[in-house]
């Protein structure tokens, strides 16, 4: 703090965060009054460094470098996401990155989902889906990272087939109806990719945009947060995520272009992704079992209702 803020920047309390599976947040208060977050990305703390350690992360990267990446390109286009402040990569006194960013002092978008005043919950999820409308307008001809160039050899929603696979094997070793219906579950995975037409357009997208990642400040302004995963791919990916976190709400973000067959096979993959995650965490020592247990079961639940 000293050595990137400066001498009155005196550290008054350090406090963990409720952070996600993949890095530890800590918010740090000084005595100035000033406050900010500290992200820290240590490979021991992340319930998914196993899939990391075997190049299987193509759809969540890790690390400081994908956050500085996005976080660069999101502020480039006005997208609102917390200032980054600093980013140590060095792994010098530590054998991982952390970086110091703003601190928004706010509630996560789903606390509007109750909200007492309907005209606040408009004005919150409004200006959600203009920024959403404007970051998926950015597009280009080639998916991946936002400095990735080149052209792609094999069409973005391939990707999403090797990873459902991979997602019901470990499913189906632990969740009964998902064993016994392996093979019809596998067969409506490719009827529904069957169905998808080629395409070289593709917008920017978050990657996991829940209503736990977008932060909305005392003004009302909505802010992206846990950026590292955002890339350019097909936007049904984050819409057809959208439509189930946000339930109701997703009237605000609906987009009336949006191929139906990509958004069919898309949701179904989220649903075995999401059931295989549970299961990780819920394995793994993730400290909310509640909801890693929930997780998996609600999704296994929605992905068997296909067959």
């Amino acid at each position: 703090m000293w050595n990137v803020f400066g001498a009155g920047y005196l550290v008054n309390n350090v406090s963990k965060m409720h952070g996600g599976a993949q890095k530890v947040v800590y918010k740090i208060d000084c005595s100035n009054g000033f406050s900010c977050v500290l992200y820290v990305w240590d490979l021991t703390m992340n319930f998914f460094q196993e899939e990391i350690a075997n190049g299987d992360m193509h759809q969540n990267p890790y690390g400081g470098d994908m956050f500085e990446l996005n976080n660069k390109y999101l502020t480039e286009h006005d997208i609102r996401t917390p200032t980054l402040y600093d980013l140590n990569k060095e792994r010098t006194l530590y054998p991982f990155d952390y970086a110091l960013v703003e601190y928004i002092d706010g509630h996560k978008a789903e606390a509007y989902f109750h909200h007492s005043d309907s005209r606040v919950q408009d004005k919150v999820f409004h200006r959600l889906g203009e920024m959403l409308t404007s970051m998926h307008t950015n597009e280009r001809h080639i998916y991946g990272d936002a400095n990735q160039s080149g052209m792609n050899i094999e069409s973005c929603h391939h990707l999403q087939i090797e990873n459902a696979k991979a997602q019901l094997s470990y499913a189906s070793q632990h969740i009964d109806s998902m064993r016994i219906n392996q093979s019809k579950l596998l067969d409506t995975l490719y009827e529904l990719e069957s169905k998808i037409k080629p395409r070289t357009q593709y917008g920017f997208i978050h990657g996991e945009l829940g209503p736990d990642h977008v932060l909305v400040n005392d003004r009302l302004e909505p802010y992206l947060i846990d950026t590292e995963g955002a890339m350019f791919f097909d936007i049904e990916h984050e819409h057809s995520f959208l439509e189930f976190r946000f339930g109701d709400f997703y009237r605000y973000l609906k987009n009336v272009t949006l191929d139906p067959s990509r958004m069919l096979f898309y949701r179904y993959h989220h649903h075995i992704a999401l059931t295989s995650g549970g299961l990780k965490l819920l394995h793994r020592g993730f400290p909310d079992q509640q909801f890693a247990t929930q997780l998996a079961a609600y999704h296994s639940q929605c992905a068997l209702r296909f067959i």
